[in-house]
């Protein structure tokens, strides 16, 4: 991305973000902070719209419409704020999405329902299994199969995708922040093309495999569409004082999926989900002065995945691991992941809205293995490292809008326009 890009699009996210984030605090005038929850009232709903403008590495620019919305279904000294965003979007990298992702908390939070539904026209670029340079992976040399090897490539290799999603998992609280749960997880890959897959030999350049067909044709899976369909056995513990924009609490969540062939799964496979944040306050007078911490791994157990839906970054409910790549640079059956960024809120510009700007510093961390590469889990840790800005929207359900600059290594890097906290 270069420079005059980079400063034409922050000056539009800028805008956008003092046009539409205006109206949305004059109906919230009341900016006393959001940790007196006395002042928040049950069944009232919280919404915060705003145009769809987004921007990443792996869709360009975004826009369309939006909502986030928040509620509290019981009484807010008990229950916490229950949220949902809803999105309709393109992209200038001609990717077309419908999203609906949702938090609930029912009354004395009882019950946890967290939903990620999805139908996506899409595209990607893959780069195979593993962290480290493709010099490392088979494409780099040129992939062999049944005995004929392709052209090399150095550089991404590019799939376009439709993708139908149903995630839908619910939590029963057993005792205090800790809910067992059970959910449902479908993904169905379809109308895939490996655009730089060439099996022709007439040109005299001889074929080239990309990662993903090779994958797919040794594994049993058709290269032009799959479906991995499971239920999932799941442990979370949740003490955040908000799902939104936390200030304190913690958070971690064990799922082990389970994806039989009987539920419609091309094959059968296992695979466990660990995850774990934390929120540590630097500041009791202003509560968004903190550091938080962000770690996860993703497992393929047993069985095989489906290429796509192999352990992957950016790929987690809200897509918000790995700053600074691309949505699956890194993907294996294996993969660790670790964030830590810094929050701090600037003193009061506009003294009637004192929260509403802040600032924070983030760096990251990914490994990820491969069994045809050889690349071992944590022999590869690719880093990356960015700043960011955050507009306060609303005061009472903490929604606000991201604005990060991220570097990586092998050249990567990319700008990220978002509505709510990363994590």
């Amino acid at each position: 991305m270069n420079k005059v890009n980079f400063a034409g699009q922050l000056l539009i996210v800028m805008l956008i973000t003092l046009i539409c984030g205006c109206p949305a605090l004059a109906q919230n005038q009341d900016t006393t902070s959001t940790s007196r929850d006395s002042e928040l009232k049950q069944g009232k709903l919280y919404i915060t719209p705003l145009p769809a403008i987004a921007s990443n590495p792996t869709s360009g620019f975004i826009y369309g419409v939006a909502a986030s919305a928040g509620m509290y279904l019981g009484e807010p000294d008990d229950t916490r704020i229950s949220s949902a965003f809803l999105a309709f979007t393109y992209s200038t990298k001609e990717q077309l999405a419908l999203i609906l992702k949702s938090n609930v908390f029912s009354n004395k939070e009882k019950w946890n329902l967290l939903g990620d539904w999805r139908y996506l026209v899409t595209n990607q670029p893959t780069y195979g299994l593993g962290t480290g340079p493709q010099s490392a992976k088979p494409i780099g040399e040129g992939i062999e199969i049944n005995g004929v090897k392709g052209r090399p490539d150095l550089d991404d290799q590019l799939m376009y995708f439709n993708l139908l999603r149903f995630h839908e998992t619910a939590f029963r609280k057993v005792k205090n922040n800790f809910y067992l749960g059970l959910g449902y997880h479908l993904d169905y890959h379809f109308n895939i093309d490996d655009v730089e897959l060439d099996l022709s030999t007439n040109d005299g350049d001889g074929v080239k495999y990309t990662s993903h067909y090779k994958y797919s044709v040794e594994n049993g899976f058709d290269p032009e569409k799959y479906i991995l369909s499971g239920v999932s056995l799941n442990a979370a513990y949740d003490s955040r004082d908000n799902a939104i924009n936390p200030y304190s609490g913690m958070y971690s969540l064990l799922t082990f999926r389970i994806n039989p062939t009987f539920l419609g799964s091309d094959a059968n496979s296992t695979s466990l989900w660990a995850e774990f944040r934390d929120y540590y306050n630097l500041s009791k007078n202003r509560p968004r002065h903190l550091i938080a911490l962000w770690a996860f791994t993703h497992i393929q157990t047993s069985g095989t995945h489906p290429y796509m839906n192999l352990p992957a970054i950016g790929w987690d409910v809200y897509g918000r691991s790995g700053r600074a790549y691309t949505q699956g640079r890194f993907r294996g059956e294996k993969i660790g992941y670790a964030e830590l960024e810094y929050r701090v809120p600037l003193p009061p510009i506009i003294k009637k809205y004192p929260e509403l700007f802040g600032l924070v510093a983030f760096v990251n961390a990914t490994t990820a293995s491969s069994k045809p590469a050889g690349i071992k889990f944590m022999e590869y840790i690719d880093p990356a490292a960015g700043v960011g800005l955050r507009f306060m929207l609303n005061t009472k359900s903490r929604a606000n809008v991201t604005i990060d600059y991220a570097w990586g290594r092998y050249g990567e890097r990319g700008l990220y326009f978002n509505l709510n906290e990363t994590f």
